[in-house]
């Protein structure tokens, strides 16, 4: 493997791991403290939240990571069977689909639906239930992947190393 397939896989295993970082703090933690609030707090938290993330550090590490996961299959397939090509590849699979396509079609029209809600309006209650188990449930498949694609990344590194 060159020099520039080794950067970019090392980059998108450190963007995997640090966004797979964030997504688990909201699992384990952020999410549950959001549902302990009464509705009108958590929505008007999580649409805080929501405005917040919208700024280059997040997304210049969650969709630089999507790039570059993208650029190494390029990588990679231009290079050919090398011996950790498919676990490299298998990162950045998981990376795209698993992460970058589950927040786009999954998190991210959830928040859209949620940032139209009046946090005061009593029928947001619903809304609000609905959206922290569907919005959760999305959250831990984005974890999931994001922790795999990093683990893949790794494994794929390490063997390219040792051939």
């Amino acid at each position: 493997m060159n020099a520039i397939t080794t950067v970019a896989g090392v980059l998108a295993l450190l963007g995997s791991a640090l966004i797979g970082g964030v997504f688990f703090a909201f699992s384990s933690f952020v999410m549950k403290s959001l549902a302990r609030l009464t509705s009108s707090e958590g929505i008007a938290a999580m649409q805080s939240i929501n405005v917040v993330v919208v700024n280059p550090s997040f997304l210049g590490a969650f969709m630089g990571t999507a790039v570059l996961s993208v650029a190494v299959v390029v990588l990679v397939l231009v290079s050919r069977n090398h011996p950790s090509m498919m676990f490299l590849i298998g990162g950045a699979i998981f990376y795209f689909v698993g992460t970058f396509l589950v927040t786009i079609f999954g998190n991210v029209p959830l928040n859209d639906q949620l940032a139209t809600a009046s946090a005061t309006d009593p029928e947001a209650v619903k809304l609000w239930m609905h959206y922290l188990d569907r919005w959760t449930m999305w959250n831990h498949v984005r974890t999931v992947a994001a922790m795999a694609a990093a683990l893949l990344y790794t494994v794929g590194l390490i063997q390219s190393a040792a051939a």
